[in-house]
């Protein structure tokens, strides 16, 4: 095979297909995937899956435009994972350029949901001794012993899996990890990059496609020099001295021998564009092949079945009979459907809570008195509300729930593909532990209901911990989020027949949409001023 200019073909490519793409997004804390929230009063379309291409979504301020498009599911229609994430494995000598070339991938993709995991991270806590030596440039950070290879298989493997993970941030000022961890989820592309990223045999298996940085050693020094003097507060004697003992003979005995293990081999590094484009044209070659179009699916599911046991309506009492009624009428003004839909969602949280674990417990009344009752069995409650309607059900929570906390998962419909996509995400910490009432207004095909739960179990959330609360569901969105989930409680006041052409449910809620529209204008304002203050554009 002829190479192209600037491109190296190490033997006949043996780049492994995974079952999906992997991309990773860079980020910090809670907020490492948050999306801007799509403007409002966009049009519907039907849930048929279109080859159009539109235009991308974007957020254009007075020095920047930013990418804002959604991460598509990842999922199949039973809501198991379908494809693993596609991860690139950059390896190189030290400043060989590599997190350049990675950047330069991310930037030639042009897809949002990209990580860039550097290996620097996951350098071992140094002892007092190691410490010492360290401080007098004899300690070897070029050595396979100095990363925590362990955690770094595990943390991979998870985030390729498509898991939630935790990645440490190590200082290289004290050389130790400082003690937040940046939260990463999301990801359907992984970009990672090290001296030592082909060194280890389990790390190796993890790797879809490994390219080789290929840069010449003068040029490295120069490069090494400079950013350790500039961004490390090294000295120059001290580099050089590191460079010599322990830099260049273990990229001589770990580092270049290691090439052979490459798929493509990129001389000059960032500056070869002919390379990168060739990179970038398989990447997406890779996304295409592992479409999913779970909406689809869904919609055109046929079910016979009789409801499932794990749904429970509210009892269709005079008073939720007459509150259904105020509600589904289109002759209802907004005020009045605000009140009624606000005290039949106080209904529905009520009677959500009432499946709640508990345990029997024996308290003392002020007339001195033993009185049995019950108490609350578990560590915490957590409130989850699937954007945009789903925030309406928030106060009904808090007005019965005191302390809950509350985390929010923005997902939208692609107008091109009907799919549902996750634009944001917020969860509160240690949520594994936690029951969770995930609340939306309406579900029709139980798509973003789905999406919803599939985000909980990958931050560890138990199933049978989950409560899905909708003020009404179709019977197709109850049927598919049961068959999909079925440790998952679904609760609703009301369950309907059908849904029409546009997969709105029928006979349906009045003005549910048209109601609420100035709390989503808010709700996007807001999201946006919190999205461009975070990044300080």
């Amino acid at each position: 095979t002829v190479a192209p200019p600037g491109l190296c073909l190490v033997a006949p490519s043996n780049v492994v297909t995974c079952p999906s793409v992997l991309l990773f997004c860079s980020g910090s804390g809670e907020d490492s995937l948050d999306r801007l929230l799509p403007p409002t009063g966009a049009p519907r379309r039907k849930s048929a899956t279109s080859l159009s291409k539109s235009e991308p979504p974007l957020l254009r301020t007075g020095t920047r435009t930013i990418y804002t498009a959604g991460r598509p599911p990842w999922y199949d229609e039973h809501g198991a994972q379908s494809k693993e994430a596609f991860v690139i494995g950059l390896c190189g000598g030290s400043a060989s350029g590599k997190t350049t070339v990675a950047n330069k991938i991310i930037e030639a993709l042009d897809v949002p949901w990209v990580v860039l995991l550097s290996m620097d991270s996951f350098y071992k806590v140094l002892s007092p001794e190691e410490q010492a030596l360290a401080a007098t440039n004899d300690y070897n950070f070029d050595h396979p012993a100095a990363f925590d290879f362990e955690l770094l298989v595990a943390t991979l493997r998870k985030l390729k899996q498509g898991k939630s993970v935790k990645i440490p941030v190590y200082d290289f000022t004290t050389h130790g990890r400082q003690k937040d961890w940046k939260n990463v989820y999301g990801a359907s592309v992984i970009i990672f990059e090290g001296i030592m990223s082909f060194a280890d045999k389990e790390l190796l298996q993890l790797l879809d496609m490994k390219i080789f940085v290929d840069t010449d050693s003068d040029i490295r020094l120069v490069r090494r020099l400079r950013r350790d003097i500039t961004e490390r507060g090294r000295d120059i004697e001290g580099v050089i001295k590191q460079y010599n003992k322990f830099v260049k003979p273990a990229f001589e005995q770990y580092i270049e021998p290691a090439m052979r293990l490459a798929d493509i081999v990129v001389p000059r590094g960032g500056g070869n564009m002919v390379a990168i484009d060739l990179i970038v044209q398989h990447v997406h070659s890779q996304l295409e092949e592992r479409e999913l179009s779970v909406r689809a699916l869904l919609a055109s599911a046929q079910q016979t079945q009789p409801l499932p046991q794990t749904l429970s309506v509210l009892e269709s009492t005079p008073q939720v009979r007459g509150l259904h009624t105020i509600i589904r009428n289109k002759e209802t003004c907004r005020d009045e459907f605000i009140f009624y839909s606000k005290r039949l969602m106080r209904l529905l949280i009520e009677h959500a809570l009432t499946f709640l674990p508990s345990q029997p417990c024996v308290v003392q009344t002020p007339q001195g008195h033993e009185y049995k009752g019950r108490s609350y069995k578990g560590k915490g409650i957590t409130g989850v509300s699937i954007l945009r309607a789903g925030e309406t059900m928030e106060p009904a929570l808090r007005a019965v729930c005191k302390d809950v906390r509350i985390g929010k998962i923005l997902i939208q419909t692609n107008l091109d593909s009907g799919e549902p996509e996750l634009h944001y995400l917020r969860l509160p910490k240690d949520i594994s532990e936690d029951h969770v009432i995930l609340m939306d207004s309406t579900v029709s095909t139980g798509a973003a209901a789905m999406m919803a739960i599939r985000v909980l179990l990958d931050h560890e959330v138990q199933e049978d911990k989950i409560m899905l609360v909708s003020l009404l569901m179709a019977e197709l969105g109850v049927h598919s989020v049961a068959y999909a989930f079925p440790k998952v409680k679904i609760i609703t006041t009301a369950v309907d027949k059908s849904l029409d052409d546009y997969l709105h449910v029928i006979p349906g809620i009045g003005k549910l949409t048209n109601a609420h529209t100035h709390a989503h204008c808010c709700i996007a304002k807001r999201f946006t001023c919190s999205y461009l203050s975070e990044r300080k554009i």
